[in-house]
C-alpha cells in the first residue's frame, strides 16, 4: 500500500501498527508525485490511498494522475474525501475506486454525529468491499443516519458560508507580520494550487497558517488560548469555530518543498 506522508496520523499509524502486523507493507509517498507515483508501483501494490489536501499541510494532489498510473497497473485508488463534502471534488468522476468521508464533520455539520462513509464506483468494488463491511459487523443507528440526512439538506448554503467566512479570515491573516506562511488550497502559496484550481469547485472551512520562527510555541499556545470567539478543538464542519496548535510538525519541516519552521496553527471556521 502506497500511503502520502501528509496523512491523517492514525491512518499512518494504522499503516504502521495494525497492518504491519498483518503483513501488509506501507509506504510512504510525497503527496505532491503526482504521475510519479507509477515508480513506486511495485508487483504486489495493492492500494494507492490519497488524501487532498493532506491534513495540516494542506497539499493538493493530482489524483488524476495519480488514477492514471495506478489504473495502468491495475492498482485501485482510494481517497479520503471529507474537505471536500463528496461534492467540491467529484472523486468518481476523477476515476477513483474508493472515496470515504467522515460524515462528523460538513455533512453531520451540527457537531453531534459520529458516522462515516464508504462509496465505491462499481458493481465489483461495492461487492468486495459490501462483503467485507458485512462480515465486519459494521452497522450504524437509524438515528444516525437520520441525522446526515438533515445535514446535507442544508449542506450547499453551509459550505457557501463557511467558504466565504474561511476566505476573509485567512486573507487577513495572511498579511499578519507574524505569519510566515499560509496554507490554504484556494490561495496560489499552497503546494497543488493549480490543480485545486483545475479539480476543485470550491474551498471549504480548514486551513493553516505557520508562524514566523521568532514566536515560541509557548507564545503560540498562549496565543490560542487567549482567543475568545475560536475553541480548541481537533474536529471540523460544525458549529463551533476551532484553532488547533501544532508546535513541531515534521514532515512540514522535513519536506523539501515546504521548508519551512515555526509553530503551525490549524483553523478550522464556522459559517457566519
Amino acid at each position: 500500500m502506497l500511503l502520502p506522508t501528509s496523512a491523517y496520523s492514525p491512518n499512518k499509524e494504522l499503516g504502521g501498527e495494525i497492518l504491519k502486523r498483518l503483513n501488509i507493507q506501507v509506504e510512504q509517498y510525497d503527496p505532491l508525485l503526482g504521475a510519479g507515483i507509477e515508480q513506486l508501483i511495485r508487483p504486489d501494490t495493492a492500494l494507492i490511498w490519497c488524501e487532498s489536501p493532506g491534513s495540516i499541510t494542506m497539499e493538493i494532489q493530482d489524483v488524476p494522475a495519480i488514477v492514471t498510473a495506478a489504473h495502468a497497473r491495475g492498482v485501485p485508488v482510494a481517497l479520503d474525501n471529507t474537505y471536500a463534502a463528496g461534492v467540491l471534488f467529484d472523486a468518481f468522476s476523477h476515476g477513483v475506486d474508493v472515496s470515504m468521508q467522515a460524515l462528523t464533520k460538513y455533512v453531520g455539520g451540527h457537531s453531534d454525529l459520529l458516522l462515516g462513509s464508504v462509496s465505491v464506483g462499481d458493481e465489483a468494488t461495492y461487492t468486495r468491499v459490501g462483503d467485507t463491511q458485512r462480515q465486519l459487523g459494521m452497522a450504524v443507528s437509524p438515528d444516525d443516519c437520520s441525522l446526515a440526512l438533515r445535514g446535507l439538506q442544508t449542506l450547499a448554503v453551509r459550505l457557501d458560508a463557511l467558504q466565504r467566512s474561511t476566505l476573509a479570515v485567512a486573507a487577513w491573516l495572511a498579511e499578519r507580520p507574524e505569519i510566515r506562511s499560509l496554507r490554504h488550497p484556494a490561495f496560489p502559496g499552497c503546494p497543488g494550487h493549480a490543480v485545486w484550481e483545475r479539480d476543485f469547485t470550491g474551498s471549504a472551512s480548514v486551513f493553516s497558517v505557520i508562524f514566523s520562527p521568532r514566536y515560541s510555541p509557548e507564545q503560540v499556545n498562549s496565543f490560542v488560548d487567549s482567543l475568545q470567539l475560536f475553541r480548541i478543538g481537533w474536529s471540523w464542519g460544525g458549529v463551533t469555530s476551532l484553532a488547533m496548535a501544532y508546535p513541531s510538525l515534521r514532515r512540514l519541516e522535513e519536506n523539501s518543498r515546504a521548508a519551512l519552521s515555526g509553530s503551525t496553527l490549524v483553523w478550522r471556521i464556522l459559517p457566519t
